[in-house]
């Protein structure tokens, strides 16, 4: 025979809400952190590239202006013509002494592309593309959700999994899909991390400040992005980033055909 205490249903134990919240604030601030590194990796991958494809069209932009300058000065012999050519020249010329100083890390026009990836810690090989393909953002998104150190318990583990991270942001970066899949047969291979532990309420609170301590961080981290004039840029085109930079390219190269009859009109004049 039961008795009516024993019919009555246990009571949850009143740390339970508050482990059910902490989980739930993990699961999310990993999310979000997820969501800004990809759009980390977009700006920088988009700033890059739009270095490397449309830089060497600026400096034609800007040679042609030093000569059209130059050629209207020649022609007028007015002071003020003979000004600007001088500025546009100016805006031209590398710093002069920079690449014998720096050894062949940089040259007037800054850094050369590997030797910045070496300073900041990135991959020296440059991305393919602005936006990595659908296939590495999904490997991505998955590893970062299985390994991200926030679900360590231990200080070990902890460390581990951020190690892990690293490569796999690198990985990322870069758009490498073969590397990410031996990446996620390396981690699946790895040790089963322990299960999680009951945690007393005040490490469960303390917890949770940390959480929204990051979160705040990673909402600096998300402003700085979306204010930057890349993430403007990359907001112009946000389904296909890489074809912005080819429209951009096609009217700078239209721009320097017709700069390049401008000066032609010039020089025939002399």
């Amino acid at each position: 025979m039961t008795t009516p205490e024993a019919e009555q249903p246990h009571a949850p134990r009143p740390e339970a809400r508050l482990e059910q919240a902490v989980r739930a604030a993990e699961q999310a601030l990993i999310e979000y952190e997820i969501a800004v590194e990809t759009f980390r990796v977009e700006v920088e991958n988009f700033s890059r590239l739009h270095e490397q494809r449309l830089g060497p069209l600026y400096l034609r932009l800007e040679e042609l202006d030093a000569e059209i300058a130059e050629a209207t000065a020649a022609r007028t012999g007015d002071p003020e013509d003979v000004r600007r050519a001088a500025e546009a020249r100016a805006n031209v010329l590398p710093i002069p002494g920079v690449e014998e100083l720096m050894h062949g890390w940089m040259d007037g026009h800054g850094l050369y592309p590997e030797a910045a990836a070496m300073l900041t810690g990135q991959a020296v090989r440059p991305p393919e593309r602005v936006r990595p393909s659908e296939e590495a953002r999904k490997l991505y998104r998955d590893l970062a959700r299985k390994a991200h150190p926030d679900l360590a318990q231990e200080e070990d583990e902890r460390t581990r999994r951020e190690e892990f991270l690293t490569r796999v942001n690198a990985a990322y970066a870069r758009g490498d899909e073969t590397l990410l899949k031996e990446l996620a047969e390396e981690w699946a291979a790895g040790p089963v991390p322990p299960e999680r532990r009951p945690s007393p309420a005040e490490e469960l609170y303390a917890r949770l400040e940390w959480l929204s301590q990051r979160k705040e961080l990673l909402n600096l981290v998300a402003r700085e992005l979306e204010d930057g004039a890349i993430a403007g840029m990359l907001r112009l085109a946000p389904d296909d980033p890489d074809a912005l930079l080819e429209e951009i390219a096609d009217k700078l190269r239209a721009d320097i055909t017709r700069r390049e009859e401008e000066l032609a009109a010039l020089l025939a004049q002399d």
